[in-house]
Parts: structure tokens; sequence; C-alpha cells
């Protein structure tokens, strides 16, 4: 196993995407991934969404290069072996709602006087503290109450949705930092391990840019703006004949170019069109200008003007476009992968790129149980023990 984190055995007590996402990127740069399932069906993502012969295929991504075993944390000789686990990990990644760790004998209080270094990343709805720590909180809650949702879609349109989990994949990606920062400190002999304290809310909150100071001093409530990037212009969605292309004319140098390329030389040389301020007083002219240009032509005739005019832009892809770009495919960015009964498919790639220790994929998501018993062994138990274990469906 190589990669930045190879050495790092990480424990994922989690269900799901938030917990799982921040662990499997772990996964992808080198740490052993110890993933902690139930006995019964295991992660409910395992049915999530589309299968493939009864298996999720964002489980095949999800888990890939995890270790996975199917322990009953419900019972004594599971939560037993779950300490034994945290006693030899560098950091424990979980998502349960607060309080669960605890009712099973896995606190911190406990799994830290075990293991002094250890790294607890709790990820929760709102966090381990304040009134709403209780509360069951899903991704879409965080992304509501964290500021995103009122200010997403169309402004005479009910506040609209990211067609994925954002909420948990922020989460998983700050919940990653924290836990790299934590790691750092306790590796470079800087301190001990702590407690990484992630809730859903916050992690889309941190994303909402100056929302908070220009409502305290201006008293500006920031909405939904549909395509565009309110107070930032030109920044939009633009129709074509044939679909929409995004351009994004916002600096001063780009923004004359963009005015020249649409054949607009009167607003290039309009004094107070020269700087974002004074182009955001005239956005809806400056809109409607580009529009009537963009209206004239298909997506791929805007795109090669913009190009030569050096105008940021782009296409909206559709996961074809995404799975066909050479760019894409030049960065390895999506890549072959077979899944446990040899059937081949494509699965997004790694990022970020790293030149001397990239990631790498080892294998899909595994079987419910399939390393089970390597690592009963690895903790000493002995065969006959692990039968007991299983016959008393402790373990499976």
């Amino acid at each position: 196993m190589s990669g930045p984190l190879s050495g790092i055995r990480v424990l994922e007590l989690g269900t799901l995407i938030a917990a799982p996402f921040a662990s499997r990127m772990m996964a992808e740069f080198g740490a052993e991934v110890i993933k902690i399932e139930t006995p019964d069906s295991g992660d409910p993502l395992r049915k999530w969404r589309k299968l493939h012969r009864g298996t999720s295929l964002w489980w095949s991504l999800q888990a890939r290069n995890k270790k996975s075993i199917a322990l009953n944390l419900k019972s004594q000789e599971g939560q037993q072996i779950a300490r034994q686990l945290a006693a030899s990990a560098d950091v424990l990644i979980e998502n349960f709602r607060p309080g669960m760790l605890e009712k099973w004998g896995l606190s911190w209080d406990v799994l830290s006087e075990l293991n002094p270094n250890l790294i607890m990343v709790r990820i929760s709805g709102f966090g381990q503290t304040g009134p709403y720590r209780d509360r069951p909180g899903f991704g879409a809650v965080g992304e509501a109450m964290g500021g995103i949702r009122y200010t997403t879609g169309s402004p005479d349109a009910p506040p609209a949705r990211v067609g994925i989990s954002l909420g948990d994949s922020l989460a998983s990606l700050h919940a990653m930092i924290g836990a790299l920062m934590a790691l750092l400190r306790v590796k470079s002999g800087h301190g001990r391990g702590q407690i990484v304290d992630v809730s859903l809310y916050e992690s889309v909150f941190n994303l909402m840019e100056s929302l908070v100071p220009e409502y305290d001093l201006l008293g500006h409530v920031r909405g939904r703006s549909g395509g565009s990037l309110p107070g930032i212009s030109p920044s939009n969605t633009y129709a074509t004949r044939d679909g929409y292309v995004v351009i994004a004319g916002n600096s001063d140098p780009i923004f004359k170019r963009l005015m020249i390329a649409i054949g607009r030389k009167d607003l290039a040389d309009t004094p107070e069109l020269s700087s974002n301020d004074g182009r955001v007083a005239h956005n809806s002219a400056i809109d409607a200008a580009i529009a009537a240009w963009t209206s004239t032509m298909s997506t791929d005739e805007a795109v090669i003007a913009l190009d030569k005019a050096d105008v940021p832009n782009g296409k909206i892809y559709t996961v074809a476009d995404i799975v066909n770009d050479p760019h894409y495919q030049s960065r390895d960015m999506i890549l072959p992968m077979t899944l446990p009964d040899g059937t081949q498919v494509k699965m997004p790639g790694i990022t970020p790129k790293l030149s001397e220790t990239p990631g790498a994929v080892r294998w899909a998501g595994p079987a419910l149980g399939q390393h089970t018993a390597e690592i009963l062994r690895d903790l000493g138990l002995a065969e006959h023990e692990i039968r007991h274990l299983r016959a008393q469906q402790v373990v499976a």
C-alpha cells in the first residue's frame, strides 16, 4: 500500500455519505480504512440509487479501498472488539447522532484513555453541543439551515436543491481537513489526539461568502438569483440556439474582451462599466446584450468565439459529456474499475493530484464482512474464537 497516508489506520463507524466519503478519500491516498457495518444488512448505501445485481453502484465507489467487518455494536462482545480496533487506530470517523457512541461504550473518554493519540472525527447534523445537538439531521436539513437553499433557484420559484447530497459531501471535506490537521499535530509531536466536531449546517454555512457582514452592516438578505452570481457582473448562464453557455466576464479586462467579442465595443469603452461596482448597477443591460448575442449562436459556436477572445466560459455538461470529454480522460478522472463479479465499469478518478504520492484505486466496495476474519486475526483472535463470535451473531 502506498500514498501519503500509508501506515495510517482509520476506523469508520458511519453510514451513507458524510463519514464514508471522508474515509474513502483517506483510503484513496493510502490509509488502511476498516469499515464497521451491521451484520444483518450493512451500510444502507448498499441499496441506494441504481443497483447492479443487487448492490448499489454508488457503494462500489464510496467503499473502494476499504475493508469491511460486520460487527454487532449492540452486543458487549462487539463493543469490546470496536474498542480494540480503536486502540490501534490513528483516526476514528463516525456520523451517528450525538450520544450513540456513548450508548455503546465507545465514548471519547473511554477511547482516548485506551489510545491517547486517537483522533475522533464526529460528524452530525448540528454538532456535539448546542440546543439542536440531539435533532436528527440529514444533508438536506444542513443545506436549509446553512443558508444555501435560500439562495438557490429562480427568484420566482421555491428554494431549490442541487441534485446531489451537497451538505453531506461538504461535511466530508471539512471532516477530512480536520482529521489531517489533527493528525499532523500528533505525528509531528506537538500534541495528543483530539475530537474534530463537524456539523452539516456549519459545513454549508462556511461556503456562504459575505452573507453575514452584508446583512449585519447593510441589512441585505441575499436571495435566489437563478443562474447569475449576485453582485458580480457579468456572470450568468445564457441561452443559445440549442442549449446554454456559462460566461464569467467579471474581471475588468475580461469584460472588455467579452464586449468586443459580442460586438459591443461601446460597452467596453463606457467608463462607468470599467469596474465591477459600476457594472453591477447596470447588470440587467449587460446581461441583455450578452443574451442577444448568444441567442443567435449554437452553444459550440459561442464556446469557440469566447475561447478565441480568452473569456472564461463553458457548456453545461451532462454525465455523457463528462465521460466522453478528452480533458477528463487525459487527467485520469474517468477510471476503469472491476466490480467483484468481474464486470468492468467506469468510475470517477481521484482528486487532488499529488505529483510524488498520488492516490490510487485498489479495489471496489467490498462484500459485507469480506474482511471480518482477517481483521479479527490481526487482533489476535484464534479461529475457534472467530467461529464462536459468528455463532453468537456478534460478527458475520
